[in-house]
C-alpha cells in the first residue's frame, strides 16, 4: 500500500465566519464540521488571562468579556497591530487570523489526518499587503499555503462544479456570470466567464469595509437612540452591554430575512426596552449601504465591457447575501431571478478545496482538471517625480483589471551623477497622486555600478502573480545583471517574527525554506 494522498483542503477564512472543506474520495468537496459540531467557525478570539479560546465560546464572552475579544481582525489587515488593546497588549491581525486558522486545522486534523497544505481565500478586492499579510497568518499556523484565491472565483467554481462544467467530457454552454459576494465584513462583485473547465475573470470590484456587521450597527444604532431618547443614557457606551446588544441585533437581522418584524430586548442600569423593528424600517435605514453595492456591481459590469443581457447567471454568495433587500435588489437590476443553487456559507471553502486538488494533481504530474485566469482588482505602480513639475505622481504599470499574470516594466531616470542608490516605492491604486494610493512598500537598490552618469535608465520590472502577490525587479540599462528584491513592507512581520510567531501558535517549528 502506498503512502496516503494529501487531502484536497480550501479554507474560506471570513471576516465573521470560517469553514473548512476537503474533497472525498470521489472527488467532491465536503464541508468539515469543527469541534463544537458545526460547519462554520466564528472568526472570533478570546484572550483570557493568558488562555486563546477561538470560536463560539469567543463570540459569547461579547457580552461579559468584551475588552479581551477580537472581532473582525481581517478587516484590520495590513495594518501594524490590532485596532484594540487584548489582555494588555497589541496583537498583529495576521496574528489573530492564525489563530483562527489554527483551530480550523486542529479541529479539521480529528477528521482527517494531520496536513499541512491548504489553499486559503481572500476577498477579491484585497490588495497585495493584505494578501501578503493572508499568507502570513496561515504560516503562523502551521500550514504550507499552496495558494491564495479570490472568493468570488472560488464559489464560481463551487457553482461550475455543481452545474457539471468539470466532468469529463462535459459539452456544458459556457456561462457569463456575476458574483455578488456580501459576506459579514466585505463585499466582492466578480464577472466570470466559464467555459468547461477554464474560469476566466473579467473584470472585479468592491470594498473590505462592507458586509454585514454594517447592516447589525445600523440597528444598534437604532436601539440605542431610541435608548438614549427614553432615558438618556447610551447603551454603546458599556464594552460588554455593547456587546450583548450587538448579538441581539445581529439575531434580529437574521429574523428579519424570515419574518417581517423582530423585537430586540435591552436593559442598562436598571431600565429596561423592548423596540420592535420592522422589516421595512430596517431596509430604510440600511438603503444606503445597499445602494453602494448597487453602485459597485453596474461599475463591474461596465468595466467588464459587459451589459445585463450578456449575463447568464447572478450568483449570490455570503452570509448577508440572505437578507431579502438583497435578492430584490438583484433581480431588479439583472432583471432576472437570481441562482442560489449553491450555499451561501460553503460554496466559498467548496471552491477553494477543488482548487487545492486541482494543485496537487499537478505536483503530482497529472493534468489539472481546473483552469483558472483571474484580474487584479487594483491598479500597481511606482511613485515618481514629475520632470516637468517637479511634483510626485503615480507612474502605473499595471492598471486594475488586467489578466493575471502579467509582467510590465518601465524605465526611470537616475536623478545625479555616480548615484550610488536609488528607492522604488510601490504604490497601489487609482489616483495620479501616489500620496492617496496604498503604500505597497519599498525596495532601495544599493552599489549600482560607479560612476553613472545623471539620466541613467533603470528598468523597473513587476511579476504580478495569478494570485494577486508582486515581485520586483529592479535593472540598471546595458547592465548585465538584474537586481531581484525583496519588497520592505512598513506593516509586514519579517521572517524571524513569522517564524517566533508560528512557533508560539502551531506549535511547529519554522522550515528550512524561505516563505512567498
Amino acid at each position: 500500500m502506498g503512502p496516503a494522498r494529501t487531502p484536497a483542503v480550501g479554507i474560506d477564512l471570513g471576516t465573521t465566519y470560517s469553514a473548512v472543506a476537503v474533497l472525498d474520495d470521489t472527488g467532491r468537496p465536503q464541508t468539515l464540521i469543527n469541534a463544537e459540531g458545526d460547519t462554520t467557525t466564528p472568526s472570533v478570539v478570546l484572550f483570557e488571562e493568558g488562555e486563546i479560546v477561538v470560536g463560539k465560546e469567543a463570540l459569547k464572552a461579547v457580552a461579559t468579556d468584551a475588552e479581551g475579544v477580537a472581532l473582525c481582525a481581517k478587516r484590520d489587515l495590513g495594518q501594524r497591530t490590532f485596532h484594540q488593546v487584548l489582555g494588555g497588549r497589541r496583537y498583529p491581525p495576521e496574528a489573530i487570523e492564525a489563530w483562527i486558522l489554527n483551530k480550523l486545522r486542529l479541529d479539521a486534523s480529528r477528521q482527517i489526518g494531520d496536513f499541512r497544505k491548504v489553499v486559503i481565500t481572500v476577498p477579491a478586492y484585497f490588495d497585495e499587503t493584505r494578501r501578503k499579510a493572508t499568507q502570513d497568518a496561515g504560516y503562523m499556523a502551521g500550514f504550507d499555503v499552496m495558494d491564495i484565491i479570490n472568493e468570488p472565483t472560488a464559489a464560481a467554481i463551487a457553482f461550475g462544479y455543481h452545474h457539471g462544467f468539470l466532468k469529463d467530457g462535459a459539452a456544458a454552454e459556457p456561462q457569463t456570470i456575476l458574483v455578488y459576494d456580501l459576506g459579514g465584513g466585505t463585499f466582492d462583485v466578480t464577472v466570470m466567464e466559464i467555459r468547461r473547465d477554464e474560469f476566466t475573470a473579467l473584470a472585479t470590484d468592491g470594498d473590505v469595509m462592507l458586509g454585514g456587521r454594517d447592516w447589525d450597527e445600523r440597528i444598534v444604532d437604532l436601539v440605542s437612540e431610541e435608548f438614549i431618547r427614553r432615558y438618556g443614557v447610551d447603551l454603546r457606551e458599556d464594552p460588554n452591554v455593547y456587546g450583548r446588544l450587538w448579538r441581539d441585533c445581529e439575531d434580529a437581522k437574521r429574523t428579519l430575512s424570515a419574518r417581517s418584524k423582530a423585537t430586540v430586548a435591552c436593559d442598562y442600569q436598571g431600565r429596561a426596552m423592548r423596540l420592535e423593528v420592522s422589516r421595512q424600517t430596517f431596509e430604510d435605514i440600511t438603503r444606503d449601504l445597499l445602494d453602494r453595492t448597487a453602485f459597485t456591481t453596474r461599475q463591474t459590469l461596465t468595466a467588464a465591457g459587459l451589459d445585463w443581457t450578456d449575463i447568464n447567471r447572478v450568483l449570490l454568495i455570503g452570509g448577508a447575501s440572505r437578507m431579502p433587500a438583497v435578492y430584490n435588489l438583484l433581480r431588479d437590476l439583472s432583471g432576472r431571478e437570481p441562482d442560489c443553487s449553491v450555499s451561501p456559507d460553503e460554496a466559498v471553502a467548496h471552491g477553494a478545496a477543488l482548487h487545492a486538488g486541482a494543485l496537487l494533481a499537478k505536483h503530482r504530474g497529472e493534468s489539472p482538471k481546473l483552469h483558472i485566469r483571474n484580474v487584479n482588482s487594483h491598479s500597481l505602480g511606482v511613485a515618481a517625480t514629475d520632470v516637468s513639475t517637479g511634483r510626485p505622481r503615480t507612474a502605473k504599470l499595471i492598471p486594475r483589471n488586467t489578466p493575471l499574470p502579467v509582467t510590465a516594466k518601465r524605465i526611470f531616470k537616475t536623478r545625479r551623477p555616480g548615484q550610488k542608490s536609488i528607492l522604488v516605492q510601490i504604490v497601489e491604486g487609482e489616483s495620479n497622486n501616489p500620496d492617496d494610493c496604498s503604500q505597497i512598500g519599498k525596495c532601495v537598490v544599493r552599489n549600482l555600478p560607479p560612476h553613472l552618469p545623471a539620466k541613467t535608465p533603470i528598468e523597473v520590472r513587476f511579476k504580478y502573480e495569478e494570485n494577486g502577490r508582486l515581485l520586483v525587479t529592479v535593472k540598471v540599462e546595458d547592465a548585465s545583471v538584474a537586481l531581484h528584491h525583496e519588497i520592505v513592507r512598513e506593516n509586514s512581520l519579517n521572517r524571524e517574527q513569522l517564524d517566533s510567531w508560528r512557533k508560539y501558535i502551531s506549535g511547529f517549528e519554522p522550515p528550512d525554506i524561505s516563505i512567498g
